[in-house]
């Protein structure tokens, strides 16, 4: 990750908005943001395309009414949130490697600040750029769509919302990078954790005990609870999903504000 320019040490007082705005202007010129997240839109939306040209209408009365297109489009959130993830701990682990965590702190000496500050603009970013690539590969994917496959629309029942809840859970795994980024000051470290929560644990648990524990795992939830339109026997409903997730993100950030508050103490 290269460094990012350290803006100078505020002087007198300092509050969130200049926290704030000391944030973005170190995530602006960062280079790895910029292709981090042109990474994202170009693999989500490839996915999205690529798994609906190979999508074939479905043949019989129980198959026709499980078939959910828009699943299928918005599979390409499995890789986006990956790399949104990992940026997420970079912003934090970054920062720590490069040696500008001694800029940050003389500008915002309250960690929890600049936590705070952090956790808000990076999360806005990647709200902004989890729904518009979920919405772009929506669009992409339905075009690509043959013409005998029934294609989905934002008018349909539970579509809208299940494109809208997919971008902010991209936006929430970036929170909970940055809050897994405070835990362990360490990139490796981080984003092993991250893998895990997100990839290992959920297909370990699915592999062993189904769906009774798996379903309540970041991954689980995106694919088979949020993304879906069609409910999946099983899993969480979209709203309770939707409700753990938000669970997951504030107990990651209460940790690291706990930790950071006895970093200040």
């Amino acid at each position: 990750m290269s460094t990012a320019y350290a803006p100078p040490v505020l002087g007198g007082h300092y509050g969130f908005r200049q926290a704030a705005r000391m944030e973005w202007i170190k995530l602006r010129s960062l280079r790895s943001t910029a292709y981090a997240l042109l990474l994202t839109v170009v693999g989500m939306i490839s996915m999205g395309v690529v798994t609906m040209a190979n999508t074939k209408a479905p043949q019989g009365a129980s198959k026709v009414a499980s078939f959910d297109p828009t699943n299928n489009v918005l599979a390409g959130v499995a890789l986006g949130q990956l790399v949104i993830g990992v940026l997420g701990v970079l912003v934090v682990t970054g920062e720590y490697a490069s040696g500008t965590i001694r800029s940050t702190l003389a500008a915002v000496p309250d960690r929890r600040l600049a936590l705070a500050a952090k956790a808000a603009v990076f999360g806005g970013l990647a709200l902004f750029v989890g729904e518009l690539v979920t919405f772009v590969s929506f669009v992409a994917g339905s075009a690509a769509l043959s013409a005998d496959v029934p294609h989905p629309s934002l008018g349909d029942p539970d579509v809208l919302r299940a494109v809208l809840l997919s971008g902010a859970y991209l936006a929430m795994v970036g929170l909970m990078g940055i809050a897994i980024g405070v835990i362990t000051r360490h990139t490796a470290s981080a984003i092993g954790v991250l893998v895990g929560i997100t990839y290992v644990l959920p297909a370990l648990l699915a592999g062993t005990t189904g769906t009774a524990v798996a379903r309540f795992f970041p991954t689980m939830i995106a694919g088979n609870s949020l993304a879906v339109t069609v409910p999946m026997d099983g899993m969480l409903s979209p709203w309770a999903g939707f409700v753990v997730l938000c669970l997951y993100t504030a107990a990651f950030l209460a940790a690291a504000d706990r930790l950071l508050a006895r970093r200040d103490a």
